[in-house]
């Protein structure tokens, strides 16, 4: 299994960015999938997951802000992020729900 980030920078607050995570070794269109973010000194957290189906979740603080999509021809699950602000600085990864994750992509939002 592996999963490979990418898409992250620096940009200001406000801006947007897409996060791309190519996944392959699994039958990705079976699995749901989740993106998961670990800002600096703090503790991880899950930031959306998409179900097989389609079906999206979101942690609230995201919520009208942030989407997450797949594409299960090229087993990619993307990650949208509008309206980035300041406290969404941080090490973003995707992982399978099934105890596989990718190295990461850093986003740093900063003025």
């Amino acid at each position: 299994v592996q999963l490979v980030e990418s898409g992250g920078g620096l940009v200001q607050p406000g801006a947007s960015l897409r996060l791309s995570c190519a996944a392959s070794g699994f039958t990705f269109a079976e699995f749901a999938m989740s993106w998961n973010r670990q800002a600096p000194g703090q503790g991880q957290e899950r930031v959306g997951f998409i179900l097989s189906s389609g079906v999206t979740q979101y942690l609230d603080d995201v919520k009208g802000r942030f989407t997450i999509t797949r594409d299960n021809v090229n087993d990619i699950v993307y990650l949208q992020m509008n309206n980035l602000k300041i406290e969404d600085t941080g090490l973003y990864w995707c992982d399978n729900l099934r105890g596989s994750r990718g190295q990461g992509t850093q986003v740093t939002v900063s003025s």
